[in-house]
């Protein structure tokens, strides 16, 4: 999917919301483990009631892999149903890869190869020979950590270099030798709003992947305000705060219901902005 046709998603739905299926076998509603795989099954009917409010799906492969094999063939079959049911949303594979270049090789054969995924979420820490066998996959996207929402962020990410910039930003800089908007996105935590300016100011026309908001409290309307472009620019991540937003056999309900208030707020601020009409 080309950075238009997410775009083009985004004003049809008038959305920019990416659901997260971090899917948790002991937190979903026990009645689904009687079925013959329970973590599919979740994924398939939040899919079903929520695929019209969002454009994008982030599963996270730790939660399958915690399960071993079993876990792992739920996250091809998940992957597989959105291709087949829902081949307008764009996947994100949210597996935090980055290692030295063959092994690099791997992973990326693994994830656009063998699964076909749009994106994956990528750790830049080893430099530029841990990336580029992701870029080399042309109509694929790399999301790079750059400023994420964790307490710990701080550790490395805000650390001033020589010249002054934090760490987040030598990061960003070095990424536009490798590749450019049209195929390399960045993860910006929510909860480091007022930091997007920053941001902005180095990949003014880049997609950003913003997780934070609903569960760890980030602020939507602080996102927007120091995150928009002309294309939306934004793909903010829920993924507590609607997947278990109900523990009944209403749950895919309550999931869509908690989507649809932040793709209500979206709208509104797709409109305020003038990239959709009212």
């Amino acid at each position: 999917m080309t950075k238009e046709e997410l775009f083009d998603n985004i004003r049809r739905k008038k959305s920019f919301l990416c659901i997260g299926l971090d899917t948790d076998v002991r937190k979903i509603p026990q009645f689904l483990l009687s079925e013959d795989d329970p973590i599919f099954a979740f994924n398939k009917r939040i899919i079903d009631a929520t695929a019209h409010l969002c454009v994008a799906y982030k599963p996270n492969l730790a939660f399958y892999e915690s399960m071993g094999s079993f876990g792992i063939l739920a996250f091809e079959k998940t992957i597989e149903y959105l291709r087949q049911q829902y081949p307008d949303q764009f996947i994100i594979a949210d597996a935090k890869r980055g290692d030295i270049g063959n092994t690099s090789d791997m992973y990326a054969r693994s994830f656009f190869e063998h699964l076909k995924v749009d994106a994956l979420t990528v750790a830049p820490y080893m430099g530029s020979d841990s990336v580029l066998p992701f870029l080399k996959y042309t109509h694929h996207w790399v999301v790079l950590l750059a400023l994420t929402s964790n307490e710990g962020a701080e550790d490395f990410q805000l650390t001033k270099t020589e010249d002054g910039d934090a760490l987040f930003e030598l990061v960003l800089k070095k990424s536009l030798a490798w590749g450019g908007s049209d195929q390399l996105m960045y993860v910006v935590g929510a909860t480091k709003a007022s930091m997007l300016e920053r941001v902005r100011a180095i990949v003014p026309e880049s997609f950003l992947l913003v997780p934070g908001v609903g569960s760890q409290n980030g602020s939507l309307e602080e996102v927007a305000l120091h995150g928009l472009n002309s294309q939306c620019g934004l793909l903010v991540n829920a993924s507590r705060s609607i997947i278990y937003a109900d523990n009944t056999e209403a749950f895919a309900s309550g999931a869509a219901a908690e989507a649809e208030k932040l793709r209500h707020q979206m709208a509104d601020i797709l409109i305020k902005n003038k990239l959709v009409e009212a």
